[in-house]
């Protein structure tokens, strides 16, 4: 069964919010869709939308787990955003870390990693 993944991140302005995700995702949208809706893809058939929806702006929860877990927390920090926590799950998760970011709205973008 194939299964594709498109996960919006409401925000209250645009324009600000892809220019924290270029630096949060280390590039710029991998398309436009609309002019309040820029999408980044992750993975095949594994994206995100930040999209202008000021009415549900900063209620989004995400997690990208990723294999070069310590690489692209501290090339992310390089472009000038440190988390706003980390943690690590030490019983049900076997010691899973993650890097949690909150965007200018509050929305919650963490990254997980293998433990070390």
């Amino acid at each position: 069964m194939a299964v594709d993944l498109f996960a919006g991140i409401p925000v209250n302005d645009h324009a600000a919010a892809l220019a924290w995700y270029e630096r949060l995702l280390g590039s710029p949208p991998t398309f436009v869709a609309s002019d309040t809706e820029g999408v980044w893809e992750l993975a095949e058939h594994r994206s995100v939308a930040v999209e202008q929806r000021p009415e549900h702006a900063g209620y989004a929860m995400h997690t990208i787990f990723v294999d070069d877990f310590d690489a692209r927390i501290a090339r992310i920090a390089d472009r000038g955003l440190e988390p706003t926590k980390r943690e690590t799950y030490p019983n049900g998760v076997r010691g899973v870390r993650k890097a949690v970011h909150h965007d200018p709205d509050g929305n919650e973008i963490g990254f997980g990693g293998a433990p070390l």
